[in-house]
């Protein structure tokens, strides 16, 4: 199993143990937050001209710590603000949580940055949290989705001291336990039917993940890399040339994995869908300023836009 995907393991344990912590810890911010209600229609969209939608939204940005920065007010759903603190908790996280329920179903990057950018969160070290997020994006965009091994030993440090933030919290000091153990063991793959556990190899040093279990969570972690490409492709009208080559070697793991490229199939077309529309666009736009190179020149220079003197 490569190391990219072991790597996963801890964040899905410590996504997993923050689920309850977060439950109990949005509520009383909810409720200090509170503002009076009167809100019963689902229709209601998220507009500055609503009275009440502004009054949370100016809330929300109060506990904003960088407020001036990208706030992603569309994972929410704005009338659910006085009813469903997870709801709020969206407004701290990255794009793309508009359709998830609750900490269970989010991964562990939208977390992070909610303990990040909500000052309720004011306790926890920040600097371990963007420690751990930039871990988590390396992860998420490294070449043919390998990690080295020292790489690997530096992430689990990092984990770890994150955890540490969470001590008196027993379901996490579990967690980080249990995260501790693994990334300190061997591991290896076992296959149902090819006899026991190999000889002479302690259960408590040694993890044992199913195949259905490696590829469960392969099939996850490239899940999320297209979830993320798709985003990048509604925000952006041109795709740079770095994110183009991520699409690429997406395509390329895919294809050099026959059981990944079935399952995937749609996604596929998907992304060479994507890469065609993206040629097209760049052959249209070269075209256009070879048409109009005068045009190009005079916005470059705002000299050229002055009209002179009578």
């Amino acid at each position: 199993m490569p190391n990219s995907l072991f790597a996963t393991l801890p964040i899905r344990m410590t996504n997993n143990k923050h689920s309850s912590f977060l439950i109990l810890e949005l509520r009383p911010m909810w409720i200090t937050s509170m503002i009076p209600h009167q809100m019963t229609t689902k229709t209601i969209k998220f507009q500055p001209a609503c009275s009440l939608c502004a009054q949370w939204k100016q809330e929300i940005l109060n506990h904003h710590t960088n407020r001036h920065g990208d706030v992603h007010w569309g994972n929410c759903k704005p009338w659910l603000w006085p009813s469903n603190s997870w709801e709020l908790a969206k407004a701290y996280m990255p794009r793309g949580q508009t359709n998830i329920s609750g900490p269970e179903e989010c991964d562990a990057v939208a977390l992070l940055n909610l303990f990040n950018f909500c000052d309720h969160f004011s306790s926890i070290n920040k600097k371990k949290i963007k420690e751990v997020i930039t871990c988590r994006n390396e992860l998420m965009h490294s070449s043919e989705m390998k990690v080295s091994s020292l790489w690997l030993k530096e992430f689990g440090k990092k984990i770890q001291n994150l955890l540490n933030e969470f001590e008196n919290v027993p379901e996490v000091a579990a967690a980080g336990t249990k995260i501790e153990k693994l990334l300190s063991s061997d591991w290896a793959v076992y296959v149902p039917g090819e006899g026991d556990q190999p000889d002479g190899l302690e259960e408590e040093t040694e993890v044992y993940l199913t195949e259905s279990q490696i590829h469960e969570i392969e099939m996850e972690l490239i899940r999320q890399r297209l979830e993320e490409i798709y985003l990048l492709a509604e925000e952006q009208e041109m795709l740079s040339e770095e994110n183009l080559h991520r699409i690429q070697m997406v395509k390329d793991f895919l294809k050099d994995n026959s059981d990944l490229n079935t399952s995937f199939e749609a996604d596929l077309q998907r992304l060479e869908g994507l890469e065609k529309e993206m040629q097209s666009q760049k052959i249209s736009l070269g075209e256009t300023k070879k048409e109009n190179p005068e045009e190009e020149t005079n916005e470059a220079c705002p000299l050229k836009k002055i009209k002179p003197v009578a």
